[in-house]
């Protein structure tokens, strides 16, 4: 109050007096003024809290006296970030937390100093929250908590773990209040070390997104999907060479590295669409149950960067870019180019010769893709067409889809009449017929239910609804255009 006192008072002339004092009555006076503010300010304890002087008794040193290092990962990381923790704690953190508003958007030291002016007798509680840990699992994770530690090498220190929002949105923080910040730096980096070595994520199926909040990167869980060999009709010998390209190149990687012999490769998988591609990488997603995955379609093609990243740290991996030439389209389209696509060479640049990472690409528009990606070596060194089933595939689909239906149609007029079609019309086809036998009180597609639907299914009104589905490309807006029903063309020149 002194020093804010004297200086409101500096620039005001004093106020007129009947009689100025002698200097030696002044300067006695003015003794005696600040003897007694002396013992008024000693007299009155100092505004602390409990929360500050239980960090303070663990560093031996006052608040004023310490530091804060810290270190951030992305809020997707929080599980892992808290499993890493943990594992260095040993189970042995009494967490406790702050009791102050919006603590995301401040520092920690001008957290502790509004902590420490409270005046709260006992710490307030840490703050947790669920974060998922699996497709369909959740682990609690210390959202603001604080709790006494040590560094590596034996100095004390008190380790905050908190979500904050940062530059680039929402991460997870640990931050370490210490009385000498060399002390930080160890026990930082043995923390990063954890997390790469305990990730929640590693051998997981994930896929990248972003959220309507600040647009923080999400990752979400997936399941593994589970398509068998037989959920897949393919000529002869494709499946086996993108089983051998994907997943057998994997298996043996310490061999090949031995070998001098690169891991990383780029596959891409092209056809019209519905033909099923999409169907055939949830097939190798399935099989590679030990390779860390990573779906990017829809909106999560922006983030082909950190999902890159992610997937050279955890490898062995896989990532799924799903339509690829949403992205990677000539860069004669556009005068400026295509960010996204310089994203998506740099990332398959960037990874390693020798790590085993898969870049698995499909698109529908194969002509469409910029020729740096499809014939710049080292990109993509494998292209395999999906295309439209012959007959005695389209037989295989007729019967694959009829499920746990009883099939007594004869199957060859179908075959016939959908010549050039896609596996997800015939899926539809069949989906129409179930539903249809169902209708009639049974479960058995017959001739006459069969027949029906194939009748509905190529009426001239239902041609919007057969491109929606694959079976032929969608009406021109003047009504014109090719037979749709004529044999199919090459998709590739």
């Amino acid at each position: 109050m002194l020093g804010w006192t004297s200086y409101a008072h500096a620039d005001r002339d004093p106020e007129p007096t009947g009689a100025a004092l002698e200097p030696e009555v002044a300067t006695e006076l003015a003794a005696n003024l600040s003897a007694v503010l002396a013992m008024a300010a000693r007299a009155v304890p100092a505004r602390t809290s409990a929360t500050a002087r239980r960090i303070e008794d663990h560093l031996g040193a006052g608040l004023t006296e310490a530091t804060v290092v810290s270190a951030s990962w992305p809020l997707w990381q929080h599980a892992s970030v808290q499993r890493a923790v943990d594992a260095y704690l040993g189970g042995e953190a009494a967490w406790f937390g702050l009791a102050v508003s919006h603590a995301e958007h401040q520092e920690l030291a001008d957290l502790l100093l509004q902590e420490s002016g409270l005046g709260r007798a006992t710490p307030a509680r840490p703050q947790w929250v669920e974060v998922a840990n699996g497709p369909q699992t959740m682990v609690e994770a210390v959202k603001l908590g604080l709790t006494p530690a040590a560094a590596p090498d034996g100095r004390p220190v008190v380790l905050c773990l908190r979500t904050a929002d940062g530059h680039h949105g929402s991460e997870v923080r640990v931050e370490l209040v210490l009385a000498d910040a060399a002390a930080g730096a160890p026990l930082l980096q043995r923390l990063r070390d954890l997390v790469d070595e305990l990730d929640v994520l590693r051998g997981q199926v994930l896929s990248f997104g972003t959220s309507e909040h600040y647009g923080n990167h999400l990752v979400t869980f997936l399941p593994r999907p589970d398509v068998g060999a037989d959920d897949i009709v393919l000529p002869a010998d494709v499946l086996g060479q993108l089983r051998r390209h994907v997943l057998d190149l994997g298996a043996r990687a310490a061999r090949l590295s031995e070998l001098g012999v690169h891991l990383k490769r780029g596959v891409l998988l092209y056809g019209p669409p519905g033909t099923g591609k999409t169907h055939t990488v949830r097939h190798l997603i399935g099989q590679a149950a030990d390779r860390t995955v990573i779906v990017l379609s829809g909106q999560g093609l922006g983030l082909i960067e950190p999902a890159a990243a992610l997937a050279r740290r955890l490898a062995p991996s896989i990532v799924v870019v799903e339509d690829v030439d949403l992205i990677a389209q000539d860069r004669g389209y556009s005068p400026d180019g295509n960010p996204l696509l310089f994203s998506l060479l740099d990332a398959m640049d960037g990874v390693a010769a020798d790590a085993d990472v898969t870049f698995l690409l499909t698109t529908n528009r194969v002509t469409d893709l910029e020729h740096a990606l499809v014939q710049r070596p080292g990109r993509v060194d494998l292209a395999v067409e999906i295309p439209r089933p012959d007959a005695a595939g389209r037989e295989r689909l007729f019967r694959l889809y009829a499920r746990g239906a009883r099939l007594s149609a004869d199957l060859g007029d179908a075959v016939t009449a959908t010549e050039g079609v896609t596996a997800s019309a015939i899926k539809e086809l069949m989906r129409r017929a179930i539903l249809t036998a169902i209708e009639s009180g049974g479960s058995t597609v017959t001739d006459a239910i069969l027949a029906a639907c194939l009748a509905d299914f190529f009426a001239d009104e239902a041609r919007l609804t057969r491109a929606l589905v694959g079976a032929e490309p969608a009406p021109e807006p003047d009504g014109g255009g090719p037979d749709p029903w004529a044999s199919a063309v090459p998709f590739v020149e």
